[in-house]
């Protein structure tokens, strides 16, 4: 592992992971990993919600870099397996943030109250696992509380800065491009346009197919 981004969803993550990707640092570990894979899923709702001790290296074998999903929440303990990852946290504007995520991730959330999913499938699962980590762990319960959400987002990012180091995290939006990230990774920036990816139309699609929806579906965007 040579890299973790400890940023929150909906901050990039998904461009960050093509870039790494185009960079070299790829294969890169994304939520997406554990969505579409029904092993995976058991495996972290163990490690999330059962607290089982898990074997960080063996967990991330195969992948040079993490980004989105559980290192956000896990930073702290990759950063001990992994010391010689070098750390990101991706930002945006925190209005933009938290439209972005009530818009496309916490429609999961609200989609899941109004047709509850059925006890054991994939749905209920995965609901359990985001649950735990984000939406009553990083967010207490109240992410529907605008002024607490964003609160918990800027105290995430400042916490991870503190915890290990200004010096040893970039922070980072991806709207910088190539330059700020070729630079701390001490990589050439290629001669291409950095790659934005996953949009909220995009993601909204995702979660539809996520909570058990028609691909057809939209989801209401709050």
């Amino acid at each position: 592992m040579k890299l973790i981004n400890a940023g929150l969803g909906r901050t990039g993550t998904t461009s960050l992971k093509v870039a790494l990707d185009r960079l070299g640092l790829g294969p890169s570990f994304h939520m997406f990993d554990i969505v579409g894979d029904e092993e995976r899923l058991e495996h972290w709702a163990r490690i999330v919600c059962d607290g089982e001790e898990p074997d960080w290296r063996a967990l991330f074998a195969g992948y040079s870099s993490a980004v989105d999903g559980p290192c956000t929440v896990y930073y702290r303990q990759l950063a001990e397996a992994f010391p010689e990852a070098k750390v990101i946290v991706t930002v945006r504007d925190a209005e933009g943030w938290y439209r972005s995520t009530y818009d496309t991730l916490y429609q999961f959330v609200l989609r899941s109250k109004e047709h509850p999913p059925e006890p054991g499938s994939r749905q209920e699962r995965l609901l359990r696992v985001v649950s735990t980590m984000v939406w009553d762990g990083i967010f207490e319960g109240r992410f529907e509380d605008k002024d607490h959400a964003v609160a918990a987002y800027h105290r995430h990012n400042e916490d991870v800065v503190r915890a290990l180091g200004a010096d040893n995290v970039l922070v980072y939006d991806v709207r910088q491009g190539w330059e700020p990230l070729c630079a701390f990774l001490g990589a050439d920036v290629p001669d291409e346009e950095f790659p934005h990816a996953n949009d909220s139309a995009a993601m909204r699609q995702r979660i539809a197919q996520a909570a058990g929806a028609p691909e057809t579906t939209p989801v209401a965007t709050g």
